[in-house]
Formats: structure tokens, sequence, C-alpha cells
């Protein structure tokens, strides 16, 4: 039994490399122009069927080329596009990209994603209510969310929610998600009243904080944990969250226990940053096996 449901949003990268930004009124020629596969639903997606989970994607795309390779990009990658709906005159939604002096901006269109609705849901409860866990982000409307958690809480069903980007959520229903997974700002933004420790030690085994190269933290019969990270060189570290998150989900569906699904999200979130892009740096189940097997550290 290893079956996700990820409810969240597809994206197209489209990235720009030039050597300054233009100021206003100024063309300038750029160096490089990449076109990836984006939106942290669909990097969370390709992250779990990639570890061996099977995979359902729901969401929106726009009527366009975009939206088209968006498709084939999760069919190639093993994952069911069969509640996946095309939203006519709309675009998919892209991220505009721009790496200058050694920082990026960042424009993000969200198209096809503002439409992800509670009818979207609906219409894919079947596979939902079925899933070992569902896994949502921020980049669909708030109000999506919240009708996610609460009807897979009173289905019991499983569900992880991935705060990202950071967003003011109600904590009444916030709280009705089996999983948290922020980062440090993430976190701060959902509980500004509350120190970190506080926060954790009040959501035991449910608030789980990623740290970057520190590796993540937890509470735990009243103590706050560290799984360690894994030390690597990175490359590019863009997904390394979006890998984590999909691979930890499927070490659960799995069987895993907390403290050794967080080992292997690590492992797995170490690897993808030693690849350039999110998707394509994304590994899978055999490499994260053999990088456990001999305890790269």
């Amino acid at each position: 039994m290893n079956r996700i449901v990820v409810i969240g949003s597809c994206n197209m990268d489209i990235v720009v490399l030039a050597d300054k930004r233009p100021t206003a009124g100024e063309t300038i020629m750029g160096n490089e122009l990449h076109i990836a596969h984006g939106g942290k639903g669909a990097n969370q997606a390709v992250a779990a069927a990639r570890l061996g989970a099977e995979v359902t994607m729901v969401g929106c795309i726009g009527e366009d080329a975009y939206g088209q390779m968006i498709l084939d990009n999760l069919k190639e990658n093993h994952i069911n596009t069969d509640y996946i709906v095309t939203v006519p005159n709309t675009t998919t939604g892209t991220a505009h990209i721009t790496l200058a002096e050694g920082d990026n901006s960042i424009i993000v269109i969200a198209g096809a994603n503002a439409k992800v609705d509670q009818s979207v849901v609906d219409n894919a409860w079947s596979a939902i209510e079925q899933a070992d866990l569902v896994m949502v982000q921020n980049e669909i409307p708030i109000p999506t969310i919240e009708y996610i958690v609460r009807r897979c809480h009173e289905a019991n069903v499983k569900i992880l929610l991935n705060p990202a980007p950071a967003a003011d959520l109600n904590p009444e229903w916030l709280e009705l998600a089996t999983y948290i997974t922020p980062n440090e700002h993430e976190l701060s933004a959902l509980y500004p009243n509350q120190s970190p420790e506080q926060t954790l030690l009040a959501n035991e085994n449910k608030i789980i904080v990623t740290l970057g190269s520190k590796g993540v933290g937890y509470a735990d019969n009243g103590e706050i944990h560290t799984v360690s990270g894994f030390k690597v060189e990175p490359v590019d570290t863009t997904g390394a969250g979006d890998t984590f998150n999909g691979a930890f989900a499927t070490a659960i569906v799995n069987g895993k226990s907390l403290a050794d699904a967080l080992h292997y999200g690590n492992a797995a979130a170490a690897l993808s940053i030693q690849k350039l892009g999110a998707q394509s740096g994304m590994p899978t189940k055999d490499e994260v096996d053999f990088f456990l097997s001999n305890k790269i550290i």
C-alpha cells in the first residue's frame, strides 16, 4: 500500500541567465534560456513516483503547449493524470526567473493553478479517499487547501501539508493535518507568537521543520529531536524541499517510522542537490538505497 495523491500546482519555469538585470525601460542581451518543469505539487509528485510510490496528481493546467508538456512529463514519470483538469481560456502556471549578479528574481503567474477549487477536489475524491497519504502545498487557493484538510480529516485520510510558500493559515483547521512540513521561515509565519521550540513541543510528531543542511527537527515525548542531514557538496538546491517531502511521504506510506522516514527524506534531498534542476535532480529508489547502504555522509 503506497498510494499517494498530490493536490497542487503544475508550473513551467522559464529561466533567463544574464550578467545583470535591466533597469526600467532598458533592453539587454541575456546569456541563456532554460525551460523546466516545476510547481511544488508536480515536483513532489515526481519525487515520490521516482522513489516507487503509486502517485496520482490532481490539479489544473491551461489549454496551451505548456499544459501538454506538463501532462507528458507526469506520464513519463508514471504518474496518474486522470484528475488533472484542463481549463479553457486560461494559461498554465508559470514562474519567470531571472538569474543575474548572483541572485534570482521571480515573477509567478498562477494561471490555471488558481482554478484548483472544491469541484476539482470532489471530482478526484474516489482516488483521494483510497490514498494512503494526500499531499498539498500553498500554491493553490487557501480555501481549497482548507477544504482538502477538513474533508481528509473527516474521512480519516492522512494528509501532509507543506505550507510553502509561507502564508497565514488558520490554526483551527491547520491542526487537522497529519503532518506539517515548514522550513524555519514558514514555521515562524504559521506560529508568529511562539518560539520554534514551543511550536514543536505543542505539535509532537506532527510538525516537522526542515533546517537546510542541518537536517530536520521534530518533537516526541516532550523532547525535541534533530535528524541530521548528509554532508554533500551542493550544486543546485532548487527542489530540495520538494524532494524531501516526496521522499518522506513515500517512506511513511511504506511503513517506516517517523525518524526513519525523515532520514530517508534527508538522503533523497542530499542526492537531489548534487545535480542541476529541480525535477532533473530527483533521485530514484535505487539511487537512494545505494546512497544509504554505503553510509555516505
